[in-house]
């Protein structure tokens, strides 16, 4: 499963090629509480067909009515973008199903050019990061590969949205563990890879497209080259695998970097990596031990639940309170419990 925001523009651009009208709408800005960030992207087909959503679902079916059976004549209108504003007033909020106070400003691309669609999902296709600019005034569109991930920016005239590719996972060690992982970080918008040396373990591996790269997991990690859009977990409870796909993962400018374990698995991991390995606690900062959130997990399905709650807040930039973290939690629970 790839991510809402290639979804949408390779089905807008589909619906073009086949000659069907399309209205591209992204979130431009918001004030106080909002359904979808800065960014969001939904594509309305002329017969009212819709990918993605910029609310809750009430402002999509206004745009629906607006655009389409208001105009169902002539289909969707044509011209520059629009700049629309919903939930003003504390009425609209309640309407359209915004929270209290919340405000929602969009930018409507009316027939969006398709060649400059397929040119940026090519670019995407390729692994690059692509800065997407839109003039208002014109409607013209610019592309530009960049190399860091830029917030999303609009100024009244111009828009900027720097569009990357898909976020990856690479999960060294394929246990049940491994496979719960999978199946979240696919449904999340991951494409997620797999390594595992030991042929009895990756053999049973049951999760659909999830690929599958041979090799130790230290050139595996490499060959993979992770970026600012790539995590990297290790869950195969192997020192002779996650420490050495650690030590590669942790010289990358992964987003997030973690390892399967307990408290004393992940300490003595640690002190594994300064003792024999040169690195030092500075270094091993970034490392993730014990990997996930205290939600008293036990089966290897809660396990993976907490895992990627904690790799989706590590993507959103997101710093989750101290009473989240397992060791902490586990050690005020500890100390709380009644002495026999």
């Amino acid at each position: 499963m790839e991510s809402i925001d290639l979804l949408v523009l390779r089905t807008a651009h589909d619906w073009l090629e086949a000659g069907q009208r399309v209205l591209l709408v992204t979130v431009a800005r918001t004030w106080g509480s909002s359904p979808r960030p800065v960014g969001s992207m939904m594509a309305l087909r002329g017969d009212g067909r819709v990918v993605g959503s910029v609310s809750g679902g009430c402002i999509e079916d206004d745009l629906i009515h607006r655009y389409t059976s208001a105009h169902a004549g002539s289909g969707l209108p044509d011209g520059p973008p629009q700049v629309v504003r919903y939930g003003i007033t504390a009425d609209e909020a309640h309407r359209f199903g915004l929270p209290c106070g919340g405000t929602l400003e969009l930018i409507l691309e009316f027939k969006p050019a398709r060649p400059a669609l397929e040119q940026l999902l090519a670019q995407l296709d390729a692994g690059h990061l692509v800065r997407r600019s839109l003039d208002l005034g014109s409607g013209q569109v610019s592309l530009a590969v960049s190399t860091q991930p830029e917030q999303f920016s609009f100024d009244g005239q111009q828009m900027a949205n720097t569009l990357g590719p898909g976020y990856r996972l690479l999960l060294i060690g394929a246990g049940a563990l491994a496979e719960y992982l999978a199946t979240m970080a696919l449904f999340n918008g991951f494409r997620v890879s797999v390594c595992d040396p030991r042929p009895e373990h990756i053999s049973g591996w049951s999760v659909a497209d999830v690929e599958q790269l041979v090799g130790m997991p230290d050139d595996v990690v490499r060959a993979f080259a992770p970026d600012l859009r790539s995590g990297v977990v290790a869950v195969s409870h192997d020192p002779r695998l996650d420490d050495l796909a650690l030590l590669e993962a942790l010289h990358s400018p992964a987003f997030y970097i973690g390892a399967i374990g307990s408290r004393r698995n992940s300490q003595s991991r640690r002190e594994r990596l300064i003792e024999h390995f040169g690195e030092s606690e500075a270094s091993l900062q970034r490392l993730h031990g014990p990997i996930g959130i205290y939600i008293g997990s036990k089966t290897p399905a809660e396990i993976a639940v907490s895992v990627m709650a904690e790799i989706l807040a590590a993507k959103n930039g997101v710093a989750l309170p101290r009473a989240a973290n397992i060791s902490r939690a586990k050690r005020a629970r500890e100390q709380a419990a009644p002495v026999a």
